[in-house]
């Protein structure tokens, strides 16, 4: 699995696009590709994008030249779109009464009858990121109202949105009305942040102020904060944000991430208790509901994989005469520790399945005498169309075998997940605030399913089919 993106805009400070990139620091774990930021001084737009983490796209000499008190930035894994530099967001346009920068976490589930609206009426897209529609509404016909306009355009959007768009002199950070992907208010001396996680408000010592609700659309500029907000619709709130995807110190939907984490590891171990002499987890998304289930079970609670931190998206691919170079690169067992032992292995989910089996082989070959694997969420069975990188369905493993054949070919002595039930139990929230699609099939909005890539550019969409 690869995250989709993560974004922040700062208004109102001298130093807006070096907090900025601090802040793309706390989001890195949400799109490791590409990075980016623009900012404006009042009269000028200065622009630094790249290909690749935080740390490698900016300097101390570019940020330099990031001057001005409003700055929007983005980190990206591309989900609708090639990864390419022409990709790399915010995305910038300008026109002749300014300009805009847009940068956008979700994916748009009706981006295709989009894309040939627009192309339609003479529009010339230069990326295929469904990012870039927007901005295209936004100049098209436009008054200068964008605050009038904004609205009527966002109810032309289907799917899962957190936009963070600069349009001249003031910033519009906005959701749509289900809530899929989150984004909170901060405040930051006299000036404001806007971002994906908490954990970025954090990073740059802004005060958390709330979250932006779904379908709301919060207007900071020189008269301060308003709020404009679209007709509401059944919040459907990606639960995999709380399972996986968010930093464990991020509150995403305004609730703790880590303290949902535990409440899943212990509901996990209520569920599929095992004789074991120890739980350890698969690091490190694993390892708050390993230690809810090690609280729960009364069970010790070992650190058994050891972790290499240094190893980033750009290192060596694996040759072929080094087995199982990519778990071990990245995960090593510690042997003395498992050697003899009866273990409880708990990992947040599984989507293939080849990533498991290599984990589990490499424990096998450490000594561990039994494998038990437990996993924090039910089985997947559908892809995701608002932003995560699942596979289609085919590839997907528990959509097309029973657990125990999951188990059998990852090489366990048992497997288990936790319930529907169980996981929606676990939340902080009520359950019917989340989608829970990619576990169920029921989509909580009409989907327009996606052309080939090689047809992305000159298939029309047929119809809404709602699956």
């Amino acid at each position: 699995m690869k995250e989709f993106c993560g974004v922040v805009g700062v208004y109102g400070h001298k130093d807006a696009a070096r907090l900025a990139y601090l802040a793309l620091f706390a989001l890195q774990h949400r799109g490791e590709e590409s990075a980016g930021i623009i900012s404006y001084n009042g009269r000028k737009v200065y622009t630094q994008k790249g290909m690749g983490l935080v740390g490698n796209v900016f300097n101390e000499d570019n940020l330099k030249k990031l001057k001005g008190p409003l700055a929007i930035g983005h980190v990206r894994y591309s989900t609708t779109g090639s990864s390419i530099v022409k990709n790399v967001q915010p995305l910038l346009i300008n026109h002749k009464k300014g300009f805009i920068a847009v940068a956008h976490n979700g994916n748009l589930t009706n981006s295709v009858a989009l894309r040939n609206e627009l192309e339609d009426s003479g529009s010339i897209l230069q990326t295929t990121m469904d990012s870039e529609l927007i901005v295209h509404f936004l100049v098209k016909d436009h008054e200068n109202n964008y605050c009038g306009k904004i609205l009527p355009i966002l109810s032309k959007l289907e799917g899962a949105y957190s936009f963070v768009i600069m349009i001249n002199d003031a910033i519009y950070a906005m959701r749509d009305p289900h809530g899929f992907r989150p984004l909170c208010l901060g405040k930051l001396d006299d000036g404001y942040v806007v971002a994906s996680e908490t954990c970025a408000l954090d990073m740059i010592q802004a005060q958390y102020i709330r979250d932006v609700e779904p379908g709301e659309v919060v207007v900071i500029d020189k008269k301060g904060l308003s709020s404009l907000k679209q007709p509401p619709k059944k919040h459907a709130s990606c639960i995999f944000e709380n399972i996986y995807f968010a930093r464990p110190d991020s509150n995403i939907f305004t609730k703790s991430v880590y303290l949902a984490r535990k409440n899943l590891g212990r509901a996990l171990a209520r569920e599929h208790p095992v004789d074991a002499d120890f739980v350890m987890p698969i690091p490190d998304s694993g390892n708050y509901a390993a230690l809810g289930y090690a609280e729960e079970s009364k069970l010790p609670l070992e650190m058994a994989f050891v972790r290499n931190h240094y190893i980033g998206r750009t290192f060596i691919q694996p040759s072929q005469i080094i087995r199982d170079f990519k778990v071990r690169v990245k995960l090593n067992p510690a042997a003395d520790v498992l050697k003899g032992k009866r273990i409880i292995v708990i990992e947040d989910s599984i989507v293939r399945g080849t990533t498991s089996r290599g984990r589990v082989r490499a424990l096998r070959q450490a000594g561990a005498s039994q494998i038990h694997m437990r996993v924090s969420c039910p089985p997947l069975i559908s892809p995701c169309f608002y932003g995560i990188d699942f596979p289609t369905k085919k590839e997907l493993v528990a959509s097309n075998h029973t657990v125990d054949e999951i188990g059998k070919f990852i090489g366990v002595d048992s497997l288990r997940y936790l319930s529907l039930e169980g996981m929606l139990d676990s939340m902080l929230l009520p359950k019917e605030e989340f989608c829970t699609a990619c576990f169920t099939g029921d989509y909580p909005t009409a989907i327009c399913k996606p052309p080939s890539k090689k047809a992305l550019e000159k298939t029309r969409c047929s119809g809404m089919t709602k699956k």
